[in-house]
């Protein structure tokens, strides 16, 4: 009785799970400090980790929709644009990622915008940004502690759309 219990309520959260990623365009990962990879999330959840202190040292965009992304690493500076599926960022180096370019490509730029914003040492959540436009910051030596990335509709704008805040082992929790 209790195996069969527990066996519907993992089929229910893989039903679940499979949905949210069905329904969503795109879906993230960051490496983080001391974590590594941590699980993909979906279209506008937090990436990352919030009042822990740990840089994002990489990322993966995975997206049904052209896209593509650059980030500017710790003495690095900026890497060269990346497709769909690939990492943008260091594994196994202790990097900091500082800053990301995020655009879409081909048709799906005339239909959507990308809209994106970053969780920065010492600042906190910056201001929504999209098109390849800089979250993060240039120049300034601080680490990225958590991205949200969302797709929008051309002419819908971003601020129909529910923000979220929190992270990774912290929770979310909706506000407007």
């Amino acid at each position: 009785m209790i195996k069969k219990f527990f066996g519907a309520v993992i089929l229910l959260m893989l039903a679940l799970t499979q949905s949210v990623f069905a329904e969503s365009q795109i879906s993230y990962q960051v490496h983080v400090q001391n974590y590594g990879w941590m699980p993909p999330v979906g279209e506008g959840q937090v990436a990352g980790t919030v009042g822990e202190g740990k840089r994002i040292e990489a990322i993966i965009i995975n997206s049904s929709v052209g896209i593509e992304y650059n980030a500017h690493i710790q003495d690095y500076g900026w890497e060269g644009w990346m497709d769909s599926g690939v990492v943008a960022g260091t594994v196994g180096e202790g990097r900091r990622m500082e800053a990301i370019r995020i655009r879409l490509t081909g048709s799906s730029a005339d239909r959507y915008d990308v809209y994106y914003r970053a969780h920065v040492e010492n600042i906190g959540w910056q201001d929504w940004v999209s098109n390849g436009r800089i979250a993060g910051t240039e120049g300034r030596e601080l680490r990225m502690e958590a991205i949200q990335i969302r797709l929008v509709r051309k002419g819908e704008g971003y601020n129909h759309f529910r923000h979220r805040r929190g992270g990774y082992r912290h929770g979310y929790e909706d506000y407007s």
